[in-house]
């Protein structure tokens, strides 16, 4: 089943041609791992499928992204983004507690049931490995966290909200090897009932847990296979040079 359809799509910031003519498919309860050097078009491609472009004043498109069959531009767009939910690089926990961090965007979303809203904050922090180290101290102020439990705390807000998918823009950059296992553990976990894009500037994560790749080269996407076949023999010169480190 595919979630999202992409074709001939080209989009610009200004004068700036950020994505040139990409097509591709992303395929339901998959992890596709998206590599490329700085300023190859991956943040602008993620940020596309929940349409956090359209921030920017001066950003066009053209082609088409289909969002479940229907043309992303006439979903609304708070309905998109709580069925697209995004991870940042750097966690962004809210000046509350634990279980405040957790719950907020369920409470915005009209739950007010306090056992509902319990039940949901620790499925969401267990789905995000985070539920053992925090539980005697749901009260504590979220800034308290580590910076990889903040992270995972930012997993597990995202998924109260219960979104169909989850888009991570380089998780894990600021992360220690410890915790961006952990991450990475969770995101292995999750695919059998959220469909998830990564964004990532690791090779080597991409390698650990894409099912897919698509390596993106200055606005262009140059190839997307079977992560082994993209790390193993991949079909362009390209692509294995910036796998190999040669440039990027």
């Amino acid at each position: 089943m595919v979630k999202f359809s992409v074709k001939d799509l080209n989009i610009w910031f200004g004068q700036i041609h950020a994505l040139k003519s990409v097509n591709i498919e992303v395929e339901a309860n998959e992890i596709l791992s998206v590599i490329g050097p700085s300023n190859s078009g991956k943040t602008s491609f993620l940020r596309m499928l929940n349409r956090l472009n359209d921030l920017y004043p001066n950003f066009k498109m053209s082609g088409s992204l289909e969002f479940d069959n229907k043309d992303i531009r006439k979903i609304d767009i708070e309905s998109l983004r709580k069925r697209v939910g995004m991870v940042f690089a750097l966690p962004l926990p809210l000046p509350l507690s634990i279980f405040e961090n957790v719950s907020y965007g369920v409470k915005m979303h009209g739950i007010k049931n306090r056992n509902k809203i319990s039940e949901i904050v620790e499925r969401s922090l267990k789905q995000a490995y985070l539920w053992d180290e925090v539980k005697d101290r749901l009260s504590v102020t979220a800034f308290k966290l580590s910076g990889g439990q903040q992270q995972r705390l930012c997993i597990a807000r995202t998924l109260a909200v219960e979104p169909e998918v989850i888009l991570f823009d380089e998780p894990c950059s600021g992360l220690d090897p410890i915790s961006t296992a952990k991450v990475e553990e969770a995101m292995l976990k999750l695919k059998k009932d959220y469909t998830i894009v990564l964004v990532t500037n690791n090779v080597k994560q991409a390698a650990r847990v894409g099912d897919r790749t698509a390596f993106f080269l200055s606005g262009e996407l140059v190839e997307l296979d079977k992560t082994e076949k993209i790390f193993t023999a991949p079909n362009d010169q390209r692509t294995d040079g910036y796998i190999r480190g040669k440039f990027g």
